[in-house]
């Protein structure tokens, strides 16, 4: 009996579904940013997702819904809407991006920005941008 316990605990310990790296959870965000997919998009954020602008305590939108209304505006505003990362940093579960955005509103400029990801359990609980 010991030993079938045993045996099935390796089984649940290797053959578990792998978690998601903080890295490839913000990737797979910003490939469906890039296409516009907000159904995409949003697969990849918590129910408690919370957008801060770099140096308020006070979140600017909250919520799986007030962000999608927001992206989803950007989305159709924005058919040429583009994210090149500059730079990318990992630190534990926080993902540190530099980003170029083309297209944003129909602009032609370039928006540099940073933006700081943080993930638990395999999604984006918290944004933070620096501009």
């Amino acid at each position: 009996m010991k030993t079938s316990l045993a045996i099935l605990l390796l089984i649940s310990i290797f053959f578990s579904p792998d978690t998601r790296s903080p890295e490839e959870v913000v990737q797979e965000n910003l490939n469906y940013y890039n296409k516009g997919d907000i159904e995409g998009f949003m697969k990849s954020l918590t129910d408690d997702i919370a957008l801060y602008e770099f140096g308020s305590c006070e979140a600017s939108y909250s919520g799986k819904k007030q962000i999608r209304e927001v992206y989803s505006k950007l989305f159709k505003d924005s058919p040429d809407l583009h994210s090149t990362i500059e730079h990318r940093s990992v630190l534990g579960n926080k993902v540190i991006d530099h980003e170029l955005i083309v297209g944003r509103k129909g602009s032609s400029d370039t928006l540099k920005l940073i933006m700081v990801y943080e993930v638990r359990e395999d999604k984006i609980f918290k944004m933070t941008v620096i501009r």
